[in-house]
C-alpha cells in the first residue's frame, strides 16, 4: 500500500502514519506547519516532510489512498489534484473503518470522559493479554503510540464528535459503525461547530443509528439528557445497557469499588472516574473477560495523561497538586467535585484556564454557572493573546464573573500574576487543581512547584 497524508502533522494523523509505516506500508506526507512533539516524532521515523508546504508533485497516480486531515482546506492543491486524478480519499475515521471492517469495533464517545474510558479499556485488555488495535486522544503509560493498527480482531477507538475533514464536515464518530458503542454523557461543547444544543444532540442520535445491527450501546444512565435520548430511540436490533456509579467507598484517600461481587482498590478517584470504570467494565465483559480479570487489571490503572495527573504530593503535610485537561463546564465540575470528595478535609484551590473557542465566548459563559462552586478558592485565567489568536471579541472579566457566579472568583490575565497567587498559597492541608487544555501562556509548572516547595521548606 502506498498512502499519502495531507496534514501529516496533526496529533492523530502523524500517529496513524507511523502505525501504518510499522505495518509495512509506504507512507509520505505533507503539511504547512508541524510542531513538536509531532515534528520530532516524525523526524525520528523518517516521515518528516523535507520542506513545509503543499506540493502537487506529492500526488501520484499510483497512490492507493490519500488520507486528509481536518485542518486541510477544500482548496488544498494536493487535495484538488487527488480529486482530479480520481484517487481514493479518506478522512482519518473513514480510513480507520476501512482497516477494521472485519474486526469487532468498539467506539467510546461522549462529551466528557471518553479518553479516560478508552484508556481504561485498553489497559484492561492489555493486562488480560487480549490482542487489539486502538486509537486514543492521549499518550498512555504502557503504550508507545496513541494509534496502533494491527491484524488483531478488536479495534478500540475514542470516538470524537469533532468534524472529520473539510470534505466530510461531520463528526468523526459517524464513520466508525461500532459493534460496541459507549456514550459517557452529553453536554454542549464546540459551539463554533455546533451552534445550537439541538444540533449537537442530533450528532449523538446519528451515532446511535450507526451502531451495527446486533450491537450494543452502553450508556451513562445518570445523565438525564442522554437517558432521554436513549429512551426515545426506537432501534430494536441493538441492545441497550445502562450504567451508573458502582458501589464504592473511600477510606483514607483511597477508593474501593465493587462490581459483580468482586472488590478492588483503585488508583483513580471521583464519581466521573467511577462512571468511566463501570463503562469500561461493561465493554470488557462484552468482549469476553470475567469480572475478576477486569477489576484485577483496573486496580493498576493510574489514569491517562493530564487526567487528574498528580504533579506533586507531600502526605506529611497533606498537600497534592493535580493537573487535568478539563475545560468544558461538565468536565470542570466533575474534576473539582472528585478532588473535593476524595479529600474533604483539605482546602481546594482550583485554577481554570479558558483556552478553547467555546470557553472564551461571552455567549457560552453561563454554561459554567456553578462549575467551580465546590472549590474553596477559584481562579479563572485567560489572556488577551488567546482571544487574538482565535480572532475573537474581548471577554470582559465581568462576563466571566457573572457566568461562573462563584463568590470570590479571581479573574487573572497574565502568567506572572497567576504564579504570584499560587506561590502565596500556604502549602499545608491543601490541594491545588490546575485545569487547562493549554499551558497557562507558557507558565513553567515544574519550576513553580520547585520554588514553592523550596519556599515551604
Amino acid at each position: 500500500m502506498r498512502i499519502h497524508f495531507i496534514s501529516i502533522g496533526g496529533s492523530v494523523m502523524h500517529q496513524l502514519a507511523i502505525a501504518l509505516q510499522k505495518k509495512g506500508y509506504q507512507i509520505t506526507g505533507s503539511d504547512d506547519e508541524i510542531f513538536d512533539p509531532a515534528k520530532s516524532v516524525l523526524a525520528t521515523v523518517g516521515l518528516l516532510p523535507a520542506k513545509m508546504g503543499w506540493d502537487t508533485a506529492n500526488i501520484l497516480p499510483e497512490l492507493d489512498a490519500v488520507i486528509v486531515g481536518m485542518h486541510a482546506r477544500k482548496d488544498n492543491p494536493e487535495l484538488v489534484k487527488a480529486q482530479q486524478l480520481g484517487l481514493t480519499i479518506y478522512s482519518f475515521p473513514e480510513y480507520i473503518y476501512q482497516e477494521s471492517k472485519k474486526k469487532t469495533r468498539v467506539a467510546i464517545g461522549g462529551s466528557h470522559g471518553k479518553t479516560s474510558t478508552t484508556a481504561m479499556v485498553m489497559h484492561i485488555l492489555s493486562q488480560a493479554k487480549k490482542a487489539f488495535g486502538y486509537l486514543v486522544g492521549a499518550r498512555l503509560q504502557g503504550f508507545d503510540q496513541s494509534v496502533q493498527i494491527t491484524d488483531a480482531p478488536i479495534l478500540v477507538a475514542e470516538a470524537d464528535e469533532y468534524p472529520a475533514s473539510a470534505l466530510k464536515p461531520v463528526p468523526k464518530f459517524h464513520f466508525l459503525y461500532p459493534h460496541i458503542a459507549v456514550i459517557t454523557g452529553i453536554a454542549w461543547d464546540h459551539i463554533n461547530v455546533f451552534p445550537t444544543f439541538d444540533f449537537y444532540l442530533e450528532q449523538f442520535r446519528i451515532f446511535i443509528q450507526r451502531i451495527e445491527p446486533g450491537g450494543i450501546l452502553i450508556y451513562n444512565a445518570s445523565d438525564p439528557v442522554l437517558k432521554e435520548l436513549v429512551e426515545k430511540e426506537n432501534r430494536t436490533d441493538i441492545r441497550f445497557t445502562a450504567y451508573n456509579i458502582p458501589d464504592h467507598e473511600i477510606r483514607n484517600g483511597t477508593t474501593y469499588v465493587e462490581l459483580e461481587g468482586v472488590k478492588t482498590a483503585l488508583q483513580v478517584f471521583g464519581d466521573h472516574n467511577l462512571l468511566n470504570l463501570h463503562a469500561a467494565f461493561l465493554v470488557c465483559r462484552a468482549l469476553g473477560l470475567t469480572a475478576g480479570q477486569i477489576l484485577q487489571a483496573a486496580a493498576g490503572f493510574s489514569g491517562a495523561a493530564k487526567r487528574l495527573e498528580l504533579l506533586f504530593q507531600n502526605p506529611d503535610q497533606n498537600i497534592s497538586i493535580f493537573r487535568d485537561f478539563a475545560h468544558a463546564p461538565s468536565k470542570v465540575k466533575a474534576t473539582i467535585e472528585a478532588v473535593k470528595q476524595q479529600f474533604p478535609g483539605r482546602k481546594l484551590v482550583a485554577v481554570l484556564e479558558l483556552h478553547t473557542y467555546s470557553s472564551l465566548n461571552t455567549a457560552f459563559m453561563d454554561q459554567y454557572n456553578g462549575a467551580m462552586d465546590p472549590a474553596d478558592e477559584a481562579i479563572v485565567f485567560y489572556t488577551p493573546h488567546a482571544l487574538e489568536m482565535k480572532k475573537m471579541a474581548p471577554l470582559p472579566p465581568s462576563a466571566v464573573e457573572k457566568g461562573f457566579a462563584k463568590p470570590g472568583l479571581k479573574v487573572v490575565h497574565d502568567k506572572d500574576s497567576l504564579e504570584s497567587i499560587l506561590r502565596s498559597t500556604p502549602l499545608n492541608n491543601v490541594n491545588i487543581l490546575l485545569m487547562s487544555s493549554g499551558n497557562y501562556d507558557g507558565l513553567d509548572l515544574q519550576n513553580w512547584i520547585g520554588k514553592a516547595i523550596k519556599q515551604q521548606n
